[in-house]
């Protein structure tokens, strides 16, 4: 029995030696790894800063403003940008806490978020008229945006967005509790510089397939503290609300709206939870075509591609690029 016990007494300190190693390392690669260099700029808007990545000359267009999907970077949206920045001003930016903006000690409610878009917009010089686009949860914001200042937005772009009956809709399960403590446990890590370590030997934690090595690479700076998760758990605590929200805007009278969709999905994924994938994805399209009908100027695209391939992959970003440009030239000649 005291041979057991010896044994189990150098595991415990073995484990406790191995812990202590990879602290002390994710503490040093913090203390000593290089300073981020975000595109674009950081800007003040009332005691922390806001990531904006700003392309293409403003001209007598209106101003494309992407609003990301949740824990989404700005950088997923290259794309788009590219296919763009010739023809009109697209701006992307990041939320408190996402990418490379400051975690902020506001509340992160809708009303809040929207707030600050438009606060950082003024003080970019970035002016109306706007077409808003969404990704995701990012869908939901710019309807708030835009019940909060109307007068600012001549359109609105739907990618891949959720609809906000739509876990209802499709039965689907909640959310597993022990994502939370993951991703409270992955915060305190990126706190510690661990997780930013095992980010660089890895590669990179997030991914958006399609994207340039310039852009890809520039994954590993979200990891070198725990802001990007703080930041995205902020956020998640107001969801129903943001939903809430979301659903009390319904009509946008005839101000154009553009919906794109993924009709990609997990097939084996959901036969695990016992969901019919036909079943969902007729569904799905069926409410994402009520997206675009929330306008009377409303039309629903459907892109063989994923939640985010949509328009990480090139040749899906150029389909949206196009379609955005066939509105631009439909708004002028109103």
């Amino acid at each position: 029995m005291n041979v057991i016990f010896k044994i189990l007494k150098w595991i415990l300190k073995a484990i406790g030696l191995l812990l202590a190693i990879i602290i002390f390392a994710g503490l040093i690669f913090r203390l000593f790894a290089p300073e981020p260099q975000p595109p674009g700029e950081l800007i003040d808007i009332g005691g922390f800063s806001l990531h904006i990545n700003s392309v293409g000359e403003r001209n007598n267009k209106p101003t494309l403003i992407i609003e990301s999907g949740a824990g989404a970077p700005s950088e997923y949206y290259y794309w788009l940008g590219e296919g763009l920045k010739d023809s009109m001003q697209v701006v992307r930016y990041d939320r408190a806490g996402i990418g490379y903006s400051d975690v902020s000690d506001t509340p992160r409610d809708p009303e809040t978020i929207a707030r600050e878009l438009h606060t950082l917009l003024e003080k970019a010089g970035v002016s109306p008229p706007y077409i808003m686009a969404g990704h995701s949860y990012g869908g939901h914001y710019i309807r708030v945006f835009t019940e909060l200042y109307p007068d600012d937005v001549l359109g609105l772009v739907f990618l891949d967005s959720p609809h906000p009956n739509e876990s209802k809709r499709l039965n689907m399960p909640p959310e597993p509790k022990f994502l939370n403590a993951l991703y409270n446990i992955g915060a305190v890590l990126g706190d510690l510089g661990i997780l930013g370590l095992f980010d660089r030997i890895l590669g990179p934690i997030l991914w958006a397939p399609g994207l340039p090595e310039e852009v890809t690479e520039r994954y590993h700076d979200y990891t070198l503290n725990g802001n990007y998760l703080w930041g995205y758990l902020k956020e998640e605590k107001w969801y129903p609300k943001l939903v809430e929200m979301s659903d009390m805007t319904s009509d946008f009278g005839s101000r154009p709206i553009r919906v794109f969709a993924g009709t990609n999905l997990n097939e084996n994924a959901l036969l695990k939870m016992g969901l019919n994938p036909e079943a969902i994805r007729t569904e799905r399209r069926k409410m994402q075509e009520e997206l675009a009908g929330l306008s009377t100027n409303g039309q629903a695209f459907f892109l063989k591609g994923g939640h985010i391939t949509i328009f990480s992959q090139k040749e899906n970003a150029d389909i949206i690029c196009g379609e955005i440009l066939k509105l631009l030239r439909e708004l002028e000649m109103e």
